[in-house]
């Protein structure tokens, strides 16, 4: 299945690999890895993870505090945020249709 992301969430993944990094040298490649693997689960099995709406699910990264928000369409996963799990929840509403 076709995975993609919204802009706003492929902005979201690049400020965390930068922040990750610029915090602990190699932190934020060690972040994309987990995103990676998390994509994978998603793909294996999109409707195995927390709904947040009839569409939309959550999958909580291992190792870091974040959450993959994604929606399963026809034939597409499409990452609607890679959401930092100590901010306001559910900022990303606003990017769905339910």
């Amino acid at each position: 299945m076709k995975i993609s992301f919204l802009d706003v969430a492929q902005q979201e993944l690049d400020e965390a690999i930068n922040y990750f990094n610029h915090e602990v040298p190699n932190l934020g490649n060690e972040f994309l890895g987990e995103v990676l693997k998390a994509l994978d689960r998603i793909g294996n099995h999109p409707h195995a993870w927390h709904p947040c709406s009839e569409r939309t699910r959550r999958c909580l990264l291992r190792r870091f505090p974040y959450g993959m928000i994604y929606q399963t369409l026809e034939n597409e996963i499409l990452i609607v945020a890679i959401a930092c799990l100590h901010r306001e929840p559910n900022y990303w509403q606003d990017r769905i249709n339910n």
